[in-house]
């Protein structure tokens, strides 16, 4: 393994919160002690995990979760951002186990950081409707309300939802997914009432005292393919997609122009909910995205197939490295989204945290990984000395995982683990992510 220097860290504010990222469905196993969820059904499906595999083991954290606690303790972390899997809380006794996992985390001096959604929908509310249903989103409200009231006493900062953009085009637009729906512009109520129940659960939360609440919204540039008018349309047609539909109206607490008369009941009356302000706003970042005008053709890009009926196609970016999952590593693109963030939302956008910053690759040496987490680091500062309020950066992920429809194919961890054995070894980017932070001292 080779040897590397030890990173000296930017200065960033005091009090900037340094973690990890992980979701249930990924690590947690134990799907025998919780009730099915959407992704079961999906995994079951034959041709929808790559590898064949499910996540009903995973990395068995659900039985390990003092090994992993003890493997954020070593590396030195401020925080944790879990999830609670809402499949898990509504199975006897499911409450007990993010109990003992939130007394282990404080236990070890890590900050708790749960999210309340990521994918994991209960399959019976699936069959009811899911979140093509409004009902779902005052289901989640109140499942929140149970949480919170369980773990409010020793967790002060909680993220209400994880990616609505991605459930909504993968999941329920694109059909790659769980729940595996194929309904293009259809999905757009899906989007709806994932805000709604956001919108909801900063409610619940309120009510139960939080004072330290986000959302974790992933977001990236968007960058056409050329100056030509056609490529500029359809760059900016992406970003209203994948970006501004689900931030504007968090933060502006309204849809931008022409996407408001699409989505379902009083529009204008949930816009008042979903734009509940927050405390902070979640950023899950990983790549910028190059698209131009339609090519008349089906195009494979990052593990999907982008129909030929979308007004876009999704181009490769020319020039830079990728990961292995064949994402682009283009760590400029961080201070470019964050200060555009800062100037299309000026006042009305509260400190931001990166929820999520990763890469996919292989081995335990993992020097590319090093490479990838130190330039967007310094891209974050970068961002923070032009202006941009930053207040936390959270690694995707600590553990390799279930990556989705992916199975396990693709590694994020800062951990290595052997899926037979379940042992964890940490990587050469473990150490050097101990290090950076040690040197905070």
């Amino acid at each position: 393994m080779a040897t590397n220097p030890i990173p000296r860290l930017p200065a960033f504010p005091d009090g900037f919160l340094w973690g990890v990222s992980t979701s249930a469905h990924q690590i947690e196993g134990a799907a025998d002690l919780r009730e099915p969820s959407v992704w079961d059904a999906f995994a079951a499906e034959p041709g929808r995990v790559k590898d064949g595999s499910t996540a009903a083991v995973a990395c068995d954290h659900y039985h390990r979760y003092r090994e992993d606690v003890a493997l954020l303790a070593g590396l030195g972390v401020d925080a944790y951002r879990f999830s609670v899997s809402w499949p898990r809380v509504r199975a006897e006794g499911g409450l007990d186990f993010y109990d003992r996992l939130v007394d282990e985390l404080c236990a070890a001096g890590v900050r708790p950081v749960p999210t309340l959604f990521h994918w994991d929908l209960p399959l019976a509310l699936q069959e009811a409707g899911g979140w093509l249903d409004r009902d779902t989103a005052s289901h989640f409200a109140e499942y929140v309300s149970l949480v919170a009231g369980r773990l409010g006493d020793r967790v002060q900062k909680w993220i209400t939802i994880n990616e609505p953009a991605e459930h909504t085009l993968f999941g329920h637009a694109l059909g790659a997914h769980a729940p595996g729906k194929q309904l293009m512009f259809d999905s757009l109520p899906a989007a709806h009432h994932q805000l709604l129940g956001h919108g909801l659960a900063v409610q619940a939360l309120r009510a139960s005292g939080a004072t330290d609440i986000g959302i974790a919204n992933s977001h990236g540039p968007t960058w056409p393919a050329s100056e030509e008018p056609a490529d500029v349309e359809a760059a900016g047609f992406y970003d209203l997609l994948l970006n501004r539909l689900f931030s504007d109206p968090v933060l502006l607490g309204e849809y931008p122009d022409g996407l408001g008369e699409l989505m379902p009941g009083d529009v204008a009356a949930d816009l008042k909910v979903i734009g509940e302000p927050l405390d902070w706003y979640g950023i899950n970042y990983y790549a910028p995205t190059r698209v131009g005008a339609p090519q008349g053709e089906d195009i494979e890009f990052g593990g999907l197939t982008i129909p030929a009926e979308l007004p876009l196609s999704v181009r490769e970016i020319e020039g830079v490295p990728t990961t292995d999952f064949g994402w682009p590593v283009v760590p400029e693109a961080l201070t470019d989204l964050l200060t555009t963030f800062r100037t299309r939302y000026a006042d009305r956008l509260p400190p931001i945290v990166i929820t999520e910053n990763g890469c996919s690759y292989d081995g335990i040496d993992d020097q590319a990984r090093i490479t990838y987490l130190d330039g967007h680091i310094r891209a974050l500062h970068r961002a923070a000395e032009a202006g941009v309020d930053v207040r936390g950066y959270f690694v995707w992920s600590l553990l390799d995982n279930f990556e989705w429809a992916e199975g396990y194919a693709r590694r994020f961890g800062l951990v290595h683990v052997d899926y037979e054995t379940l042992a964890r070894t940490p990587k050469a980017s473990y150490t050097w992510y101990q290090n950076l932070l040690r040197s905070r001292d």
